[in-house]
Protein backbone atom coordinates (compact mmCIF):
# COMPACT_ATOMS: atom_id res chain seq x y z
CA UNK A 1 0.00 0.00 0.00
CA UNK A 2 0.91 4.06 -0.51
CA UNK A 3 2.62 5.60 2.32
CA UNK A 4 2.91 9.49 2.65
CA UNK A 5 4.73 9.35 6.40
CA UNK A 6 8.07 10.62 5.51
CA UNK A 7 10.57 8.65 8.34
CA UNK A 8 14.28 10.31 7.42
CA UNK A 9 16.67 10.78 4.32
CA UNK A 10 19.80 9.83 3.90
CA UNK A 11 22.79 9.94 1.38
CA UNK A 12 23.11 7.02 -1.45
CA UNK A 13 26.57 6.77 -3.36
CA UNK A 14 26.15 5.09 -6.50
CA UNK A 15 28.79 4.36 -8.96
CA UNK A 16 28.51 4.54 -12.11
CA UNK A 17 29.42 4.35 -15.70
CA UNK A 18 33.15 6.35 -15.98
CA UNK A 19 32.97 9.72 -18.24
CA UNK A 20 36.09 10.31 -20.51
CA UNK A 21 38.39 8.01 -18.53
CA UNK A 22 37.00 9.28 -14.85
CA UNK A 23 35.21 7.49 -12.30
CA UNK A 24 32.13 8.88 -11.80
CA UNK A 25 30.08 8.53 -8.46
CA UNK A 26 26.40 9.60 -7.82
CA UNK A 27 25.20 10.96 -4.28
CA UNK A 28 21.90 10.86 -4.00
CA UNK A 29 19.44 12.01 -1.47
CA UNK A 30 16.48 9.44 -1.00
CA UNK A 31 13.92 9.34 1.75
CA UNK A 32 13.16 6.62 4.04
CA UNK A 33 8.77 6.55 4.36
CA UNK A 34 7.07 4.38 7.17
CA UNK A 35 5.02 1.26 6.17
CA UNK A 36 1.65 2.33 6.97
CA UNK A 37 0.42 -1.55 7.13
CA UNK A 38 0.72 -2.92 10.85
CA UNK A 39 1.19 -6.64 9.37
CA UNK A 40 4.13 -6.14 6.81
CA UNK A 41 7.00 -6.99 7.89
CA UNK A 42 9.23 -4.03 6.73
CA UNK A 43 8.66 -1.46 9.00
CA UNK A 44 10.44 1.10 6.88
CA UNK A 45 11.39 1.51 3.10
CA UNK A 46 13.14 3.30 0.35
CA UNK A 47 12.07 5.10 -2.64
CA UNK A 48 13.60 4.15 -5.90
CA UNK A 49 14.20 5.71 -8.89
CA UNK A 50 13.04 3.91 -12.29
CA UNK A 51 16.20 3.16 -14.62
CA UNK A 52 18.71 4.12 -11.61
CA UNK A 53 18.59 2.52 -8.52
CA UNK A 54 17.61 -0.86 -7.07
CA UNK A 55 17.48 -1.96 -3.54
CA UNK A 56 20.90 -2.24 -2.14
CA UNK A 57 23.08 -1.64 -5.33
CA UNK A 58 25.73 -0.03 -5.06
CA UNK A 59 26.18 0.66 -8.35
CA UNK A 60 23.49 2.33 -11.22
CA UNK A 61 22.11 -0.22 -13.62
CA UNK A 62 23.87 1.12 -16.98
CA UNK A 63 27.40 0.74 -14.79
CA UNK A 64 25.91 -2.81 -13.85
CA UNK A 65 25.06 -4.11 -17.49
CA UNK A 66 28.75 -2.73 -18.21
CA UNK A 67 30.31 -4.94 -15.97
CA UNK A 68 27.96 -7.84 -16.71
CA UNK A 69 29.17 -7.70 -20.25
CA UNK A 70 32.55 -7.16 -19.31
CA UNK A 71 32.34 -10.10 -16.99
CA UNK A 72 30.49 -12.56 -19.70
CA UNK A 73 34.04 -11.82 -22.10
CA UNK A 74 37.28 -11.76 -20.15
CA UNK A 75 35.47 -13.31 -16.70
CA UNK A 76 37.59 -12.40 -13.42
CA UNK A 77 41.12 -11.12 -13.91
CA UNK A 78 41.26 -10.11 -17.17
CA UNK A 79 37.84 -8.42 -17.02
CA UNK A 80 39.17 -6.75 -14.03
CA UNK A 81 41.93 -5.34 -15.68
CA UNK A 82 40.23 -4.05 -18.61
CA UNK A 83 37.52 -2.30 -15.77
CA UNK A 84 40.98 -0.28 -14.85
CA UNK A 85 41.47 0.90 -17.84
CA UNK A 86 38.08 1.91 -18.49
CA UNK A 87 38.14 3.99 -14.66
CA UNK A 88 36.38 1.23 -13.12
CA UNK A 89 37.79 -0.12 -10.27
CA UNK A 90 36.22 -3.74 -9.31
CA UNK A 91 37.58 -6.75 -8.20
CA UNK A 92 37.66 -10.17 -10.00
CA UNK A 93 35.66 -11.77 -7.74
CA UNK A 94 33.21 -9.05 -7.68
CA UNK A 95 33.25 -9.72 -11.45
CA UNK A 96 33.06 -13.15 -11.03
CA UNK A 97 30.07 -12.98 -8.45
CA UNK A 98 28.32 -10.89 -10.58
CA UNK A 99 28.30 -13.32 -13.84
CA UNK A 100 27.02 -15.87 -11.56
CA UNK A 101 24.33 -13.89 -10.65
CA UNK A 102 22.96 -13.69 -14.22
CA UNK A 103 20.32 -15.34 -14.57
CA UNK A 104 20.21 -17.79 -17.73
CA UNK A 105 17.85 -17.72 -20.88
CA UNK A 106 14.90 -20.07 -20.70
CA UNK A 107 15.63 -23.13 -23.24
CA UNK A 108 12.37 -23.23 -25.41
CA UNK A 109 11.78 -25.55 -27.17
CA UNK A 110 14.07 -27.64 -29.29
CA UNK A 111 13.67 -29.47 -32.52
CA UNK A 112 17.02 -30.30 -33.84
CA UNK A 113 19.79 -31.09 -30.92
CA UNK A 114 23.53 -30.74 -31.41
CA UNK A 115 25.77 -33.08 -28.92
CA UNK A 116 29.32 -33.53 -28.60
CA UNK A 117 31.71 -33.42 -25.98
CA UNK A 118 35.00 -31.27 -25.13
CA UNK A 119 37.63 -31.29 -22.26
CA UNK A 120 37.84 -29.69 -19.27
CA UNK A 121 41.15 -30.95 -18.63
CA UNK A 122 42.19 -33.56 -21.33
CA UNK A 123 42.60 -37.33 -20.75
CA UNK A 124 40.72 -36.96 -17.13
CA UNK A 125 37.26 -34.61 -17.34
CA UNK A 126 34.82 -33.82 -19.90
CA UNK A 127 31.72 -32.08 -20.22
CA UNK A 128 28.56 -31.99 -23.25
CA UNK A 129 27.81 -29.37 -24.71
CA UNK A 130 23.54 -29.35 -26.25
CA UNK A 131 23.59 -26.88 -29.58
CA UNK A 132 19.77 -25.97 -30.91
CA UNK A 133 20.53 -26.20 -34.29
CA UNK A 134 17.43 -23.93 -35.84
CA UNK A 135 18.88 -21.49 -33.61
CA UNK A 136 22.24 -21.99 -33.77
CA UNK A 137 23.13 -21.46 -30.05
CA UNK A 138 24.14 -23.57 -27.02
CA UNK A 139 20.86 -24.77 -24.74
CA UNK A 140 22.46 -26.20 -22.14
CA UNK A 141 26.09 -27.36 -20.89
CA UNK A 142 26.13 -31.25 -18.60
CA UNK A 143 28.55 -32.61 -16.70
CA UNK A 144 30.60 -35.75 -18.17
CA UNK A 145 30.19 -37.34 -21.35
CA UNK A 146 27.97 -40.50 -20.04
CA UNK A 147 24.81 -41.38 -21.23
CA UNK A 148 22.45 -40.60 -17.97
CA UNK A 149 22.62 -37.04 -17.93
CA UNK A 150 21.85 -36.83 -21.71
CA UNK A 151 19.01 -39.14 -20.95
CA UNK A 152 17.68 -37.37 -18.53
CA UNK A 153 17.57 -33.52 -20.40
CA UNK A 154 15.94 -35.63 -22.92
CA UNK A 155 13.11 -36.81 -20.88
CA UNK A 156 12.54 -33.04 -19.96
CA UNK A 157 12.11 -31.97 -23.69
CA UNK A 158 10.17 -34.01 -25.48
CA UNK A 159 9.82 -32.17 -28.46
CA UNK A 160 13.08 -33.13 -29.75
CA UNK A 161 12.89 -34.64 -33.41
CA UNK A 162 16.72 -35.12 -34.59
CA UNK A 163 19.42 -35.90 -32.33
CA UNK A 164 22.89 -35.32 -34.09
CA UNK A 165 25.70 -36.44 -32.49
CA UNK A 166 29.25 -38.42 -32.89
CA UNK A 167 29.90 -41.97 -32.95
CA UNK A 168 30.31 -42.21 -29.34
CA UNK A 169 28.53 -45.18 -27.52
CA UNK A 170 27.27 -42.98 -24.94
CA UNK A 171 26.08 -40.21 -26.53
CA UNK A 172 23.88 -43.44 -28.76
CA UNK A 173 22.61 -45.03 -25.98
CA UNK A 174 21.76 -41.39 -24.08
CA UNK A 175 19.52 -40.66 -26.82
CA UNK A 176 18.02 -43.81 -27.38
CA UNK A 177 17.06 -43.90 -23.37
CA UNK A 178 16.23 -40.20 -23.55
CA UNK A 179 14.38 -39.99 -26.44
CA UNK A 180 13.03 -42.99 -28.27
CA UNK A 181 11.07 -40.83 -30.53
CA UNK A 182 13.96 -38.83 -32.07
CA UNK A 183 15.52 -40.00 -35.20
CA UNK A 184 19.29 -40.14 -34.84
CA UNK A 185 21.93 -38.69 -37.17
CA UNK A 186 25.55 -39.46 -37.20
CA UNK A 187 27.80 -36.95 -38.19
CA UNK A 188 28.98 -37.17 -41.91
CA UNK A 189 32.69 -35.67 -40.82
CA UNK A 190 33.16 -38.14 -38.29
CA UNK A 191 31.58 -41.19 -40.71
CA UNK A 192 34.80 -39.74 -42.86
CA UNK A 193 37.02 -39.51 -40.52
CA UNK A 194 36.42 -43.10 -39.80
CA UNK A 195 37.30 -43.75 -43.70
CA UNK A 196 40.47 -42.19 -43.05
CA UNK A 197 41.27 -43.77 -40.37
CA UNK A 198 40.78 -47.23 -41.85
CA UNK A 199 42.55 -46.21 -44.98
CA UNK A 200 45.55 -45.28 -42.89
CA UNK A 201 45.95 -48.39 -41.05
CA UNK A 202 45.57 -50.49 -44.53
CA UNK A 203 48.06 -48.24 -46.86
CA UNK A 204 50.45 -48.88 -43.66
CA UNK A 205 49.93 -52.92 -43.92
CA UNK A 206 50.90 -52.72 -47.43
CA UNK A 207 53.62 -49.77 -47.50
CA UNK A 208 56.19 -52.54 -47.47
CA UNK A 209 55.09 -53.75 -50.88
CA UNK A 210 54.94 -50.34 -52.02
CA UNK A 211 58.53 -49.42 -51.43
CA UNK A 212 59.79 -52.64 -53.52
CA UNK A 213 58.17 -51.85 -56.03
CA UNK A 214 59.39 -48.02 -56.24
CA UNK A 215 63.00 -49.23 -55.57
CA UNK A 216 62.36 -51.41 -58.46
CA UNK A 217 62.56 -48.88 -60.79
CA UNK A 218 65.27 -46.87 -61.03
CA UNK A 219 65.96 -43.28 -61.63
CA UNK A 220 68.86 -41.21 -63.33
CA UNK A 221 71.12 -39.78 -61.04
CA UNK A 222 74.08 -37.48 -61.08
CA UNK A 223 77.51 -38.94 -59.49
CA UNK A 224 81.16 -38.55 -60.37
CA UNK A 225 84.33 -39.76 -62.48
CA UNK A 226 87.56 -38.54 -63.02
CA UNK A 227 89.04 -37.43 -66.22
CA UNK A 228 91.16 -40.50 -66.49
CA UNK A 229 88.18 -42.78 -67.26
CA UNK A 230 85.43 -44.10 -64.98
CA UNK A 231 87.09 -45.54 -61.73
CA UNK A 232 87.34 -48.66 -60.34
CA UNK A 233 84.65 -50.35 -57.94
CA UNK A 234 86.92 -50.25 -55.01
CA UNK A 235 87.22 -45.79 -55.60
CA UNK A 236 84.28 -44.60 -53.94
CA UNK A 237 84.38 -41.29 -55.12
CA UNK A 238 81.04 -40.01 -54.08
CA UNK A 239 77.48 -41.83 -52.03
CA UNK A 240 74.96 -42.30 -53.95
CA UNK A 241 72.11 -40.19 -53.78
CA UNK A 242 69.27 -41.70 -52.13
CA UNK A 243 66.18 -39.77 -50.08
CA UNK A 244 65.54 -41.29 -46.64
CA UNK A 245 62.57 -42.52 -46.18
CA UNK A 246 60.93 -42.84 -43.06
CA UNK A 247 62.59 -45.09 -41.32
CA UNK A 248 65.84 -44.37 -42.17
CA UNK A 249 67.73 -41.13 -41.50
CA UNK A 250 69.96 -39.17 -43.98
CA UNK A 251 72.94 -41.67 -43.22
CA UNK A 252 71.18 -44.46 -44.06
CA UNK A 253 70.61 -45.45 -40.12
CA UNK A 254 67.65 -47.10 -38.64
CA UNK A 255 65.86 -43.53 -36.77
CA UNK A 256 66.05 -43.65 -32.79
CA UNK A 257 62.39 -43.59 -32.80
CA UNK A 258 61.94 -46.22 -35.39
CA UNK A 259 64.07 -48.63 -32.79
CA UNK A 260 61.92 -47.74 -29.56
CA UNK A 261 58.92 -48.12 -31.14
CA UNK A 262 60.35 -51.54 -32.65
CA UNK A 263 61.53 -52.34 -28.88
CA UNK A 264 58.20 -51.33 -27.26
CA UNK A 265 56.04 -53.03 -29.50
CA UNK A 266 57.68 -56.77 -28.99
CA UNK A 267 57.85 -56.18 -25.34
CA UNK A 268 53.80 -55.23 -25.39
CA UNK A 269 53.13 -58.63 -27.75
CA UNK A 270 55.28 -61.20 -25.67
CA UNK A 271 53.54 -60.05 -22.29
CA UNK A 272 50.50 -60.38 -24.19
CA UNK A 273 51.37 -63.55 -24.79
CA UNK A 274 52.04 -64.59 -21.77
CA UNK A 275 48.60 -63.33 -21.02
CA UNK A 276 49.08 -59.83 -18.54
CA UNK A 277 46.46 -57.57 -18.44
CA UNK A 278 47.36 -54.16 -19.55
CA UNK A 279 47.19 -52.10 -16.52
CA UNK A 280 50.13 -54.96 -15.15
CA UNK A 281 51.96 -54.60 -18.70
CA UNK A 282 52.24 -50.29 -18.08
CA UNK A 283 53.73 -51.36 -14.46
CA UNK A 284 56.26 -53.71 -15.93
CA UNK A 285 57.63 -52.08 -18.95
CA UNK A 286 56.78 -48.30 -17.21
CA UNK A 287 54.49 -46.68 -19.81
CA UNK A 288 51.48 -45.24 -19.69
CA UNK A 289 48.08 -46.82 -20.02
CA UNK A 290 47.15 -45.67 -23.36
CA UNK A 291 50.61 -46.16 -24.92
CA UNK A 292 50.09 -49.68 -23.59
CA UNK A 293 46.34 -49.73 -25.59
CA UNK A 294 47.68 -48.59 -28.59
CA UNK A 295 50.46 -51.07 -28.97
CA UNK A 296 48.17 -54.00 -27.95
CA UNK A 297 45.96 -53.04 -30.28
CA UNK A 298 47.88 -52.89 -33.26
CA UNK A 299 47.42 -54.83 -36.32
CA UNK A 300 51.30 -54.54 -36.76
CA UNK A 301 54.37 -53.56 -36.29
CA UNK A 302 54.34 -51.83 -39.31
CA UNK A 303 51.33 -49.92 -38.37
CA UNK A 304 52.80 -48.19 -35.93
CA UNK A 305 55.76 -47.44 -37.66
CA UNK A 306 53.86 -45.90 -40.48
CA UNK A 307 52.16 -43.21 -37.87
CA UNK A 308 55.74 -42.75 -36.12
CA UNK A 309 57.72 -41.58 -39.41
CA UNK A 310 54.51 -39.67 -41.29
CA UNK A 311 55.68 -36.63 -39.11
CA UNK A 312 55.97 -33.48 -41.22
CA UNK A 313 59.18 -31.34 -41.25
CA UNK A 314 59.19 -27.57 -42.50
CA UNK A 315 62.12 -29.12 -45.32
CA UNK A 316 59.00 -31.83 -46.79
CA UNK A 317 57.57 -29.51 -49.33
CA UNK A 318 60.81 -28.41 -50.58
CA UNK A 319 62.21 -31.85 -51.03
CA UNK A 320 61.65 -32.25 -54.30
CA UNK A 321 63.40 -29.46 -55.21
CA UNK A 322 66.07 -30.11 -53.65
CA UNK A 323 66.89 -33.66 -55.13
CA UNK A 324 66.13 -32.25 -58.58
CA UNK A 325 68.55 -29.69 -58.01
CA UNK A 326 71.24 -31.75 -56.34
CA UNK A 327 70.69 -34.70 -59.49
CA UNK A 328 71.82 -31.42 -61.57
CA UNK A 329 74.96 -31.30 -59.97
CA UNK A 330 74.22 -28.35 -57.52
CA UNK A 331 75.92 -29.31 -54.38
CA UNK A 332 76.63 -25.82 -52.85
CA UNK A 333 74.66 -25.56 -49.72
CA UNK A 334 74.53 -22.24 -49.37
CA UNK A 335 73.44 -21.69 -52.75
CA UNK A 336 70.54 -23.83 -52.36
CA UNK A 337 69.11 -22.66 -49.44
CA UNK A 338 69.38 -19.00 -50.65
CA UNK A 339 67.12 -20.89 -53.63
CA UNK A 340 64.60 -21.70 -50.69
CA UNK A 341 64.63 -19.08 -49.47
CA UNK A 342 63.33 -16.90 -52.04
CA UNK A 343 60.52 -20.20 -52.44
CA UNK A 344 59.41 -19.36 -48.91
CA UNK A 345 61.53 -21.80 -47.04
CA UNK A 346 61.96 -20.40 -43.65
CA UNK A 347 64.78 -22.82 -41.88
CA UNK A 348 68.31 -22.12 -41.17
CA UNK A 349 71.32 -23.56 -44.06
CA UNK A 350 72.13 -25.97 -40.95
CA UNK A 351 68.99 -28.06 -41.71
CA UNK A 352 70.01 -27.93 -45.46
CA UNK A 353 73.44 -29.38 -44.09
CA UNK A 354 71.94 -31.88 -42.20
CA UNK A 355 69.90 -33.14 -44.52
CA UNK A 356 72.84 -33.68 -47.39
CA UNK A 357 75.93 -34.50 -45.02
CA UNK A 358 76.14 -38.22 -46.16
CA UNK A 359 75.48 -37.32 -49.75
CA UNK A 360 78.84 -35.06 -50.02
CA UNK A 361 80.69 -36.29 -53.03
CA UNK A 362 84.60 -37.41 -51.33
CA UNK A 363 87.06 -34.89 -52.54
CA UNK A 364 89.84 -36.76 -54.44
CA UNK A 365 93.55 -34.48 -55.05
CA UNK A 366 94.65 -34.37 -58.56
CA UNK A 367 91.35 -35.61 -59.85
CA UNK A 368 88.62 -33.66 -61.70
CA UNK A 369 85.09 -34.12 -61.32
CA UNK A 370 82.93 -34.99 -64.59
CA UNK A 371 79.29 -36.14 -63.97
CA UNK A 372 78.13 -39.69 -64.90
CA UNK A 373 74.82 -41.46 -65.14
CA UNK A 374 73.89 -43.65 -62.36
CA UNK A 375 70.56 -45.62 -61.31
CA UNK A 376 69.41 -44.72 -58.17
CA UNK A 377 66.54 -46.39 -56.26
CA UNK A 378 63.43 -43.81 -56.19
CA UNK A 379 62.16 -42.47 -52.64
CA UNK A 380 58.39 -44.07 -52.11
CA UNK A 381 55.98 -41.64 -51.41
CA UNK A 382 55.00 -41.44 -47.47
CA UNK A 383 51.99 -43.34 -45.86
CA UNK A 384 50.42 -40.21 -45.10
CA UNK A 385 50.98 -38.67 -48.39
CA UNK A 386 49.23 -41.90 -49.85
CA UNK A 387 46.37 -41.44 -47.69
CA UNK A 388 45.68 -38.00 -49.05
CA UNK A 389 45.88 -39.29 -52.26
CA UNK A 390 43.13 -41.37 -51.65
CA UNK A 391 40.91 -39.55 -49.48
CA UNK A 392 40.94 -36.53 -52.07
CA UNK A 393 38.63 -36.32 -54.99
CA UNK A 394 41.13 -37.01 -58.24
CA UNK A 395 39.84 -33.91 -60.42
CA UNK A 396 41.82 -32.05 -57.47
CA UNK A 397 44.41 -34.46 -57.99
CA UNK A 398 47.76 -32.75 -58.98
CA UNK A 399 49.00 -34.49 -62.62
CA UNK A 400 52.40 -35.67 -60.58
CA UNK A 401 50.22 -37.32 -58.03
CA UNK A 402 47.57 -38.99 -59.86
CA UNK A 403 50.36 -40.72 -61.86
CA UNK A 404 52.11 -41.75 -58.70
CA UNK A 405 48.56 -43.02 -57.48
CA UNK A 406 47.76 -44.80 -60.35
CA UNK A 407 51.34 -46.78 -60.42
CA UNK A 408 50.57 -47.49 -56.68
CA UNK A 409 47.14 -49.20 -57.47
CA UNK A 410 48.96 -50.95 -60.39
CA UNK A 411 51.14 -52.82 -58.64
CA UNK A 412 48.98 -53.21 -54.86
CA UNK A 413 45.50 -54.67 -55.49
CA UNK A 414 44.26 -54.56 -52.18
CA UNK A 415 45.23 -50.09 -51.98
CA UNK A 416 43.61 -49.92 -55.58
CA UNK A 417 40.43 -51.53 -54.38
CA UNK A 418 40.64 -49.43 -50.99
CA UNK A 419 40.58 -46.42 -53.45
CA UNK A 420 37.40 -47.86 -55.25
CA UNK A 421 35.55 -47.86 -52.09
CA UNK A 422 36.34 -44.47 -50.77
CA UNK A 423 35.54 -43.06 -53.80
CA UNK A 424 31.66 -44.80 -53.57
CA UNK A 425 31.50 -43.57 -50.02
CA UNK A 426 32.63 -40.23 -51.19
CA UNK A 427 29.81 -40.51 -53.46
CA UNK A 428 27.01 -41.52 -51.03
CA UNK A 429 28.32 -38.82 -48.63
CA UNK A 430 28.21 -35.95 -51.10
CA UNK A 431 24.64 -36.65 -53.16
CA UNK A 432 23.26 -38.14 -49.85
CA UNK A 433 22.34 -41.54 -51.12
CA UNK A 434 22.42 -43.74 -47.87
CA UNK A 435 20.54 -45.94 -49.40
CA UNK A 436 23.49 -47.55 -51.28
CA UNK A 437 25.12 -47.96 -48.13
CA UNK A 438 24.38 -52.07 -47.59
CA UNK A 439 25.13 -52.94 -51.50
CA UNK A 440 28.62 -50.67 -50.27
CA UNK A 441 29.56 -53.04 -47.45
CA UNK A 442 28.87 -55.84 -48.89
CA UNK A 443 31.70 -55.09 -51.69
CA UNK A 444 33.82 -53.95 -48.92
CA UNK A 445 33.79 -57.76 -47.63
CA UNK A 446 33.66 -59.13 -50.35
CA UNK A 447 37.41 -57.78 -50.91
CA UNK A 448 40.78 -58.45 -48.17
CA UNK A 449 40.81 -55.81 -46.36
CA UNK A 450 40.73 -56.18 -42.85
CA UNK A 451 40.98 -52.66 -41.70
CA UNK A 452 37.75 -51.62 -43.63
CA UNK A 453 35.85 -54.98 -42.57
CA UNK A 454 36.07 -53.47 -38.53
CA UNK A 455 35.16 -49.86 -40.34
CA UNK A 456 31.95 -51.95 -41.21
CA UNK A 457 31.39 -53.69 -38.47
CA UNK A 458 31.20 -50.80 -36.93
CA UNK A 459 28.78 -49.31 -39.22
CA UNK A 460 26.80 -51.93 -38.79
CA UNK A 461 26.90 -51.89 -35.10
CA UNK A 462 25.22 -48.13 -35.52
CA UNK A 463 23.36 -48.69 -38.60
CA UNK A 464 20.15 -46.04 -38.55
CA UNK A 465 22.60 -43.41 -37.19
CA UNK A 466 25.26 -43.73 -39.92
CA UNK A 467 21.72 -44.28 -42.79
CA UNK A 468 20.47 -40.95 -41.55
CA UNK A 469 24.23 -39.39 -42.16
CA UNK A 470 24.32 -40.30 -45.04
CA UNK A 471 20.94 -39.39 -46.13
CA UNK A 472 19.80 -35.84 -44.61
CA UNK A 473 22.18 -32.33 -44.91
CA UNK A 474 22.36 -32.11 -40.25
CA UNK A 475 26.00 -32.19 -39.42
CA UNK A 476 27.23 -31.41 -36.31
CA UNK A 477 29.58 -28.70 -38.05
CA UNK A 478 28.29 -25.72 -35.86
CA UNK A 479 28.27 -28.20 -32.60
CA UNK A 480 32.02 -27.92 -33.44
CA UNK A 481 32.22 -24.45 -34.19
CA UNK A 482 30.80 -24.00 -30.26
CA UNK A 483 33.29 -26.56 -29.57
CA UNK A 484 36.27 -24.66 -30.55
CA UNK A 485 34.59 -21.42 -29.11
CA UNK A 486 34.17 -23.20 -25.82
CA UNK A 487 38.64 -24.22 -26.15
CA UNK A 488 38.83 -20.45 -26.12
CA UNK A 489 37.01 -19.32 -23.45
CA UNK A 490 38.49 -22.34 -21.19
CA UNK A 491 42.14 -21.33 -22.13
CA UNK A 492 41.19 -17.45 -21.44
CA UNK A 493 39.85 -18.65 -17.66
CA UNK A 494 43.37 -19.83 -17.45
CA UNK A 495 41.94 -23.36 -16.75
CA UNK A 496 40.78 -22.31 -12.98
CA UNK A 497 36.97 -21.86 -13.87
CA UNK A 498 34.55 -24.27 -12.32
CA UNK A 499 31.67 -25.64 -14.32
CA UNK A 500 29.23 -23.60 -13.14
CA UNK A 501 31.13 -20.50 -14.39
CA UNK A 502 32.26 -22.08 -17.55
CA UNK A 503 28.45 -22.86 -18.67
CA UNK A 504 27.40 -19.24 -17.70
CA UNK A 505 29.92 -17.73 -19.96
CA UNK A 506 28.79 -20.57 -23.02
CA UNK A 507 25.42 -19.42 -22.50
CA UNK A 508 25.25 -16.33 -21.85
CA UNK A 509 28.23 -14.89 -23.70
CA UNK A 510 28.53 -13.34 -27.28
Amino acid sequence: MPSFRVHGRYVRRLGDAPVAGNPVVIELTVRRFKCLSSRCPAVTFVEQIEGLTRPHARQTQVLRSMLTSIALCLAGRPGARLAAALGIRIAKDALLDLLRSVPQPPVGAVRFLGVDDFALRKGDSYATILVDLEARRPVDVLPGRDAEPLAAWLRRHPEVEVICRDRAGAYAEGARNGAPQAMQIADAWHLWRNVAEAVEKTVGSHHGCIRAAFAATPVMAEATATDLGTPEPSEAVAVPFVPPDGTLDVSGQPRRLVARTTQRYEAVQALLAEGKPLAAIGRTLRLDHSTVRRFARAGSLDELLVKATSRLSILDEHKPYLHARWLEGCHDIPQLHRELVERGFTGSVQCLRRYFRAFRPARQPGRKRQPVSRPQPRPAPKPRRIVRWIMTNPQHLAAADAAELKEIRTVCPHLDAVTRHVHDFAEMLHHLRGDQLPDWMERVLADDLPALHSLVSGLRRDFDAVTAGLSTPWSSGQVEGHVTRVKLIKRMAYGRANLDLLRQRVLLGP
